[in-house]
């Protein structure tokens, strides 16, 4: 997921030096979204590891 907003951030930055200024903000927006969501299911992943009180394996 964080692979995808990555993806929308690259095009946003692409679309933005060329003039694109629509698709640039679109980009971004969803860039944006995909980052929140990665972030959100990250810590949830890492509330519910604690809860269950195992520690990660290297």
């Amino acid at each position: 997921m964080l692979g995808w907003a990555l993806t929308f951030f690259i095009v946003a930055i692409v679309a933005g030096i060329l003039g694109f200024a629509g698709i640039a903000g679109a980009a971004a927006g969803i860039a944006k979204i995909i980052f929140m969501i990665f972030v959100v299911l990250l810590v949830i992943s890492l509330v519910a590891n604690a809860l269950r009180g195992k520690t990660p394996k290297l």
